[in-house]
Parts: C-alpha cells; structure tokens; sequence
C-alpha cells in the first residue's frame, strides 16, 4: 500500500538523487538519440552492410544464448542439485571467465584455434576459428558464468516441500520435473535467457578478436565511431542495440517481485546416488578444463619470446608492455576501480534506502530511474557521454571514468541492495523513532550490519567490472587517464598478443585478489 507524499527532508533528497539520474542518464540518453535527426535513419538501416551485420549479430546471439544457457542450465544442476564436494571451489572456478574482458576470450581462442593455434596445428585444420563459430564459442565462455549463478541462486533456494509432497503422492521423478521443477523455472529462465542474450549482442571484444569478415553491429559501431568519428550513425546503431537489453529489463521487472516473494518452507533434499554423483562430477571438471584452457593458453603466451615463429620463454614482452606504460595505466584502472567500488556503493546503498524503506509514488519513480542503466549497453553509454558531455570541465577527466562506470553498472548492485533492505523490518524506523532512536542511527547500528554481505558483494562487483571494462570507457578515455584494459585492444589492433596477453594476466591477477580480500572480509562479517 503506497502512502501519499509529504514534503519531507526525505522527499528533496528523492527529488534531488531523481535530478541526478536525469543529468546522468536520461538526458545523456535524449541526447545521442537526438543526433540521428542529421541523419538519414532510414538509408543507414536499409543499407546492406547495416542489414548483414543485424542478421549476424541476431544469429551468432541467438545460437551462442541457447548454447550458454543450456549449459548454466546443466552446471547448475550438477552442483545445486547433487551432493558433490567442493561446491565452493566449483562454483569459484566455474566463475574465472567472469574475471577477464571478453576480449580476452577471443584471444585466448586465437592462441588455441586461430590459423596459427596450438591445436590447429597440431590437428592439421585450416582457416582457423574466426568467423560465426568462433564468435559462438567465445561468448559462451563470455556469459555462461552469469548465466550459471542466476540458474544455481534460482535452484538453490527452491522450496523442497512440493517434491516431499508429490513423492508421497507416487509421482515419478519425471512427473515431478515436468509438475514442478519446470513452471518453476519458467520465469527466472525468461529473465536469464534476455540478460544472456543481451550480454552478447551488445558485446564487440570477442567479435572484434575473433569475428573476421563476420561484422556484428557492435564491431560495426566501434569502428564507426572510433575510426570514422560517425557518431550519427553510430546513434543509429545505438538505438538499435538498447532494443534487446530494454526488453530484458521489462521482462526482469515483471517477473523480480513474483520471484522475490517466494516462500521457502523446507530446503530442497538432495538423496544419495553415487552414479550421479560421479556424472556431475565429470561435466564440471570438463566444462571447468574448457574454460581453463585459453584462460592458460594467453597466460602462457604473455611469458614466450614471439609465437608461433620463438617459443622461448621471455620477459620482454612483460618489459614492452610496461614500456609503453602498462603499470601507469594500471594505477588508473586501480584508482577508478577502488573510487567507483566506493562511491558506487554508497550511493546505491542511500538510493536503495530511499525506495526500499519509503514506498512512495516518487520512490517508484526513483525506482524506475535507477534501473534505467540495465537497459543500456556500455558502448551505447560510452557513446552517450561522449555527446553530453563533451564541452563541460568534466570531459576527459578522471571524474568522467568514475561516473560512466558508476552509471554502467549501477543497476545490479542497487538491485542487491534493494532486495536486502526490503526484506528488513519495515517498522524498524517507526519503532526507533517512538523510543527515541533517530533514523540515521537505525540505518548505522541494525540496517547496515545486516546487509554487510550484501554491501562487500556490491563492492566487489563495481570493482571487477571497473577492472575489465572496455566497452563504456573506450570512447571516453585518453592518454592521462586511460584504464589497463584498453591496452589489450591497442596490442590487438597492433598483433602483439603475447602483450595483449600479459594485460589480461594483469588484470585477471587483480581481480582474483580482489575477491579473495572480499571474500575474508564477508566471511569475517557473517555470522
């Protein structure tokens, strides 16, 4: 039941904080779409390279999701659903890619099945993997891993009294899959399927690694913008890629409440079978040694003199890349990582707090405002501030880095702590202020001690992603404050893959001890 709005301390903040998001979002947003009035929309869609590279860019998303889904489909169930050991390491070592930028990926296949792979040649193939398969196997490997942990949340905490119920009942395994399991699933898939399909429609680092002649829309806007400065036709193709990412957070606002009030009476009881067992077992140390191999393959490559023509070991291409300032670039995407964690968290933290506590109209609105950032790719994002803000002080600053990424990846952790605070007391205010207990004093001793695991997950998040996105910042950045992962599409571009591949090691490095740090700290923190 939402109560009337009153003017309140409480209600200029929401103003204020719904201001910010139309400066930092919408308007940024209204500004790129308004550039394509210069533009002649309708021969840029009608064009056949703009066609072709939609229906590429459909295809090799369509066959690379069903493949990425049935797969988390398949992990998650060998791991949430049987009685293995070792869940956490699993699930650890099931999330690595999730540490590394796409482009990486497309590297590491390169290493592997390129013209000049390892395999290639020692299976004697020709012409390599570029093109629509290798796009296909690089995404996958790109968002399995989120695809996974939605899939294993979604199983985890599945009520378990229907199935005593039905068992008791003389439904067969079968029966009890196709009754319950299913239209249980039935949502969370849908969320699951569109927020896969989007990650890779809107991905341009494993097409631009491993695509060759087969041009993706997102490559297509990359080199529009970049190498030609056609920033009305890269709005055009802009438009087009917030189509699918604006449906998948439609479809994720529809189904997140139903999801999130569900009730579980009894945890789900997993019964003792060795011979499954051992069946899980098995496809996730084969899935676990796919993923591991062009993760090891580019961390061997950045430590050989020249492949494939010197396979010594060597350290120059280490001393190249830090030649050419790969530490100082480091120093930068440590800084933006390490601002961004901070004031990302804070602020969804006081957003969250605003709608999750205070059901009002203008916390709906607020709401809806912060959610907005799932519906707009990075690319489209990056290309957005370019226009809005190109002629403020801001441009070209660090300040510009902190606030692309903070409004990138804003949504998932508001999200989190928005469905923390939610299921917090909701008169724990009320009960402060009749006993004298002043709000901020509630929020500082009871609320956020309870949502301390959420709040270093949330850190955690702003922190890797920060690390390895390229897609946000590649058309904001410049020589001062250019991030770490930049340099692997500036190697890329110049074929030296074996400095490519030690970025990407420098990044993969940080961020795994990154989480380690978090991952004590929220251990320490939970009790």
């Amino acid at each position: 039941m939402r109560i009337r709005e009153k003017w309140s301390p409480s209600t200029a903040l929401k103003i204020l904080l719904c201001i910010f998001w139309l400066f930092a979002i919408i308007l940024p947003l209204i500004r790129m779409l308004s550039t394509m009035a210069t533009v002649d929309v309708r021969a840029v869609i009608t064009a056949r390279k703009f066609s072709k590279a939609l229906r590429q860019s459909l295809t090799v998303s369509f066959t690379a999701t069903v493949i990425a889904v049935a797969l988390s489909g398949l992990l998650s169930w060998a791991v949430a659903r049987t009685n293995i050991r070792h869940k956490t390491i699993l699930n650890t070592l099931i999330t690595v890619p999730m540490l590394i930028p796409s482009i990486s990926h497309g590297m590491g296949l390169v290493i592997i099945l390129g013209a000049n792979g390892w395999l290639s040649r020692f299976l004697g193939l020709e012409g390599g993997i570029y093109g629509f398969w290798g796009i296909v196997i690089g995404s996958v490997m790109y968002s399995f891993p989120v695809a996974y942990l939605m899939l294993y949340d979604v199983l985890r905490y599945e009520d378990g009294a229907p199935y005593e119920a039905a068992e008791v009942m003389g439904l067969t395994a079968q029966n009890r899959f196709f009754a319950i399991t299913l239209p249980y699933l039935r949502k969370p898939m849908i969320s699951v399927v569109f927020a896969t399909f989007t990650m890779i429609v809107t991905d341009y680092g494993v097409p631009l690694m491993v695509g060759g002649k087969y041009m993706t829309l997102p490559v297509m806007m990359y080199q529009d913008v970049i190498g030609m400065l056609d920033f009305g036709k890269g709005s055009v193709i802009g438009m087009i890629l917030l189509i699918p990412a604006l449906i998948a957070c439609i479809l994720d606002m529809a189904n997140r409440d139903k999801g999130n009030a569900a009730f579980v009476a009894r945890p789900y009881l997993i019964k003792k079978s060795a011979v499954r067992d051992n069946i899980a077992r098995g496809i996730c140390i084969f899935v676990i040694v796919l993923v591991f191999l062009p993760i090891a393959s580019f961390s061997i490559l950045g430590f050989i003199a020249k492949y494939p023509t010197d396979m010594t070991l060597s350290l120059k291409n280490a001393a190249q890349a830090i030649h050419m300032g790969a530490i100082r670039y480091l120093k930068n995407s440590l800084i933006i990582a390490l601002v961004v964690s901070f004031l990302g968290t804070a602020l969804a933290i006081f957003n969250a707090y605003m709608t999750a506590r205070s059901r009002t109209r203008l916390s709906y609105v607020l709401h809806l405002m912060s959610i907005t950032s799932l519906a707009i790719p990075g690319i489209v994002l990056g290309l957005a501030y370019v226009m809005f803000f190109k002629s403020t002080p801001i441009y070209g600053t660090f300040a510009m880095l902190f606030l692309v990424n903070s409004m990138h990846f804003f949504a998932s952790p508001y999200l989190m702590a928005y469905n923390t605070f939610g299921k917090i007391n909701d008169n724990l205010e009320n009960v402060g202020a009749a006993m004298g207990i002043g709000r901020w004093t509630i929020i500082r001793d009871v609320i956020l001690p309870q949502a301390m695991g959420t709040i270093l997950e949330m850190m955690s998040y702003f922190f890797i992603n920060c690390m390895m996105t390229i897609s946000a910042v590649s058309f904001l950045a410049n020589v001062r404050n250019k991030p770490l992962a930049l340099m692997i599409t500036q190697f890329e571009g110049q074929m030296q893959l074996e400095c490519a591949a030690f970025v990407s090691m420098l990044i993969l490095s940080v961020n795994v001890v990154m989480k380690y740090i978090l991952f004590v700290m929220k251990k320490r923190t939970t009790f």
